[in-house]
């Protein structure tokens, strides 16, 4: 029990890990969080600090799901990979290192089932990557991915007889698309930013 708690703390701690926060002090002397939508993610520091810092978060921001959900595996520890994975994307959404004030977890939700669910991670990549491509809002890209993974994940439960990760993805996305509804109601009204893959960070 103590062995599963210290997993889920960690889990936790890791995802509290404010990488948009830092990159954006360390990086450019700037606190993210008085820029743009305020938010503590790789598409508000794609959109004030540009590429290159953009991908250094996404990286950690991804790694971060990875690495808790990686823990249990590696410790052999009585406890699906999942709820650590889990920990760490509460973690980012509600970080202890920035007041409880994070991001949106899209990032950290892709690594913790990059480890725990390798095909709904493909069918989420390639959703996500396509709407990005062709409407260059990273937040539509969001929405439809958690929404293609509701049903890709529904329908791997139903041919496994594994409810485990489709019970918590479709809590989780459903989640996520509630944090988007600020976004949604912007998409909406063709007020959305779009994010500036291939711009150069602008001139602050």
């Amino acid at each position: 029990m103590i062995e599963i708690i210290g997993i889920l703390v960690l889990g936790y701690l890791l995802g509290s890990i404010p990488f948009a926060l830092l990159v954006g002090k360390w990086g450019h002397g700037m606190d993210i969080r008085q820029h743009g939508s305020g938010n503590l993610g790789t598409t508000n520091t794609f959109r004030v600090l540009g590429k290159k810092a953009g991908i250094i978060v996404l990286i950690g921001d991804f790694g971060k799901g990875a690495v808790a959900s990686l823990v249990p595996i590696l410790m052999g520890a009585d406890i699906h990979p999942l709820f650590a994975g889990l920990a760490a994307v509460i973690g980012h959404i509600y970080p202890i290192f920035a007041k409880f004030k994070g991001g949106k977890a899209v990032a950290t939700s892709g690594g913790m089932l990059l480890v725990t669910s390798p095909v709904l991670f493909i069918f989420l990549l390639v959703s996500f990557l396509t709407t990005l491509r062709l409407s260059r809002m990273v937040s539509l890209s969001s929405i439809v991915a958690a929404s293609v993974g509701i049903v890709v994940s529904i329908t791997i439960g139903v041919l496994t007889n594994d409810w485990i990760v489709p019970t918590f993805f479709t809590v989780l996305a459903l989640f996520v698309i509630f944090k988007h509804r600020e976004n949604i109601q912007r998409i909406r009204q063709g007020t959305e930013s779009k994010i500036p893959l291939f711009a150069k960070k602008p001139s602050e």
